[in-house]
């Protein structure tokens, strides 16, 4: 639900933006005629799908026309955000504890992008010809290969494990929202996952990379 989307979209928004922006409907039209389904099982993968389509349209949005302005990441992908926080007190509550979390992970992304000097190379990069994009891109990860880069996102990632544990940790104790803190978890623990591909696909073929 989260590494499919990623990989899916990156590709497809940076050629066929509107397309990729359209199939919001799809993924939402899906979700809400599982729900009716009326079938618990089923009534839970709708509800993560529409969690799917609130994050799939704010990064259509972002990188299909404001990919050059990293400042507007975080704005962009909540875009759904309030009715996300109202989704919680609605039976759609996986959804919203899936979309919430993903956002999350997006702020603890560009914070480690901030501080790591990561984000004012991110125009440079993107408003660069395709020829010297790849090289460019490879050049901005080689300087997270440094001692404090690392030291910096080795913090950023061990606070984010804390957090997934803690969520982890809530659903023992709060039965009624269960499924939502352990999804929440698990969305939040694939932003590793997540930001060390795109960081070993810049290193290694950075061609490949959704942010060229």
């Amino acid at each position: 639900m989260v590494v499919l989307p990623v990989l899916l979209q990156a590709p497809w928004v940076r050629l066929y933006p509107i397309s990729a922006c359209l199939f919001t409907i799809a993924i939402l039209g899906l979700g809400i005629g599982l729900i009716k389904m009326g079938q618990e099982k089923w009534s839970n993968v709708g509800s993560l799908l529409i969690g799917v389509s609130g994050s799939w349209l704010g990064g259509c949005l972002f990188w299909g026309w404001f990919r050059a302005h990293p400042v507007w990441h975080l704005p962009v992908e909540a875009i759904a955000l309030p009715i996300a926080l109202w989704g919680l007190t609605t039976p759609w509550r996986l959804g919203s504890g899936f979309y919430i979390s993903c956002l999350v992970g997006t702020a603890f992304t560009d914070f480690s992008m901030v501080i790591t000097g990561v984000m004012d190379q991110w125009p440079v990069v993107i408003n660069s010809q395709l020829t010297d994009a790849p090289q460019l891109l490879r050049e901005t990860a080689d300087q997270l290969l440094r001692a404090q880069p690392l030291l910096a996102l080795l913090l950023v990632g061990i606070v984010i494990l804390i957090l997934s544990n803690i969520m982890e940790s809530q659903a023992s104790s709060d039965y009624q929202n269960r499924d939502t803190w352990l999804v929440a978890s698990a969305a939040l623990m694939t932003t590793l996952w997540i930001d060390g591909l795109f960081l070993i696909t810049a290193l290694l073929q950075p061609e490949l990379s959704g942010l060229i």
